[in-house]
């Protein structure tokens, strides 16, 4: 019987510590970014003020889709590796892309002096339209010109074909956040979802 007692209680305190180092450990994983969800939820505190349409899907891989350069050169989103990359999808015939290109070239300012950050604005001009949207780009500095001359990268990625739309790759090239239309992207919110990503 004391011994049945003894073997009772010795199995007892081994469920207790394993539920308590269960336990930890879904504790750690929750405090530190643990399991899919997370990923993308972790972003979602940053959908405030002008990024209060600011989506956060699960972490998915951007499309590997070849665009072109300043130059006419073949690019690719792995190129990036490595970077945190705001990619945004405008043309000239889009009023709000154009409004919102100068905030656009002043957060790449603002970032301008770190070699894992980068702002590419990709044209979806064709034709006569190119010209300008080269001008266009040329009046706001930092801002390199890459074009989309098939115009089908919008419907690649979550905004499906929306204008403008703003997707958000973190170092692994995965698209972290996405926000369709027009917005400030030199804001306190905007700069604070960069540096998040770029703390990770």
């Amino acid at each position: 019987m004391a011994g049945s007692k003894r073997t009772f209680s010795g199995v007892a305190t081994a469920l207790v510590l394993i539920g308590l180092i269960g336990g930890a450990g879904l504790l750690y994983a929750n405090q530190h970014g643990g399991g899919k969800a997370s990923a993308g939820a972790g972003l979602a505190e940053y959908a405030t003020g002008s990024l209060t349409r600011l989506q956060t899907p699960d972490p998915v891989a951007a499309p590997d889709y070849v665009f072109k350069d300043a130059e006419g050169a073949d690019v690719r989103f792995a190129d990036f590796a490595g970077q945190v990359t705001v990619v945004n999808l405008w043309a000239t015939w889009c009023a709000p892309c154009k409004i919102e290109m100068p905030t656009l070239a002043a957060l790449a300012r603002t970032y301008q002096a770190r070699d894992d950050f980068a702002v590419v604005t990709i044209s979806v001009d064709v034709d006569q339209a190119v010209a300008e949207a080269r001008a266009f780009i040329g009046e706001n500095p930092p801002l390199d010109y890459y074009a989309d001359p098939k115009f089908q990268l919008p419907f690649e990625f979550p905004g499906k074909g929306a204008m403008p739309q703003t997707v958000i790759l973190d170092r692994q090239g995965q698209v972290r956040a996405v926000l369709t239309g027009e917005t400030d992207w030199n804001s306190p919110e905007a700069h604070a979802l960069i540096d998040g990503l770029l703390a990770e």
